[in-house]
């Protein structure tokens, strides 16, 4: 999609999450759409085609009209949370659980399906998150690494996808709180010990109850940064003058 198709495309599917568009309102035809952007109808056409694709429009002939967003496909989660300084918190919520659910789902496959050595690499990943000297940035890469060897292992393409599309719609909406996010290191480093020779006794209970205190301690650690961006942010917002801030 050129520069022009997606200046439209993400402009439309904005107005439409923030109700602009109610369901069922028919869109604005190409010709004004096309006045509107400053393009021609050609490029007002491809922007269309991919909100049809990504399930916020149904086109027919006549003009296109919004779907509920129920309809729409997993593509749509980076823009809602994508919608203002911070990502959209409920949404980021609902996310982490269903993530967490899936890695924990993954586990238990991999248990069932991996080879000693494979259970083996899943067993390394969790290993440098027993140090509590990592940077922030580095222990990020360790949990990435974690969760990807799980999913790899778990040798499931539908879990695989599906995790895949959401996180990486997920990982760059959190950049925002990057700056205020706290790591409890040696909480960390705990869980990681007990994954580590749950994995290795294949016991998929004891690796289901670790993940969801994994869950626990990565939703508190979110919740936490979200405050601390939510207080920055404020004054900031407040000492705008009205022009910038309409």
């Amino acid at each position: 999609m050129s520069a022009k198709h997606n200046q439209i495309a993400n402009h439309l599917i904005a107005d439409i999450l923030e109700g602009s568009y109610r369901v069922g309102e028919r869109l604005p035809s190409e010709r004004d759409l096309a006045t509107r952007f400053k393009t021609n109808r050609g490029a007002v056409r491809e922007a269309m085609k991919t909100l049809q694709q990504i399930g916020l429009a149904d086109i027919q002939p006549g003009g296109a009209r919004v779907q509920e967003r129920d309809q729409a496909s997993l593509d749509v989660i980076g823009h809602i949370l994508n919608r203002g300084d911070l990502p959209d918190r409920e949404v980021v919520d609902q996310i982490l659980v269903v993530i967490n659910n899936l890695l924990a789902l993954a586990a238990e496959q991999a248990i069932k399906v991996a080879t000693d050595a494979e259970l083996e690499t899943i067993c390394q990943a969790t290993r440098p998150l027993y140090q509590q000297q990592l940077g922030l940035i580095e222990h990020g890469l360790a949990r990435i690494n974690l969760l990807r060897c799980v999913m790899q292992t778990s040798k499931n393409l539908p879990l695989q996808l599906i995790s895949k599309s959401l996180f990486e719609q997920f990982a760059p909406n959190m950049e925002p709180l990057a700056d205020y996010v706290q790591i409890d290191y040696a909480t960390y480093a705990e869980y990681a010990k007990k994954l580590d020779n749950a994995l290795q006794a294949r016991n998929a209970i004891a690796v289901r109850e670790t993940f969801e205190a994994f869950a626990k301690l990565n939703r508190d650690s979110l919740i936490k940064a979200y405050s601390a961006a939510q207080q920055h942010l404020a004054p900031l917002s407040a000492n705008q003058p009205m022009e910038a801030i309409s």
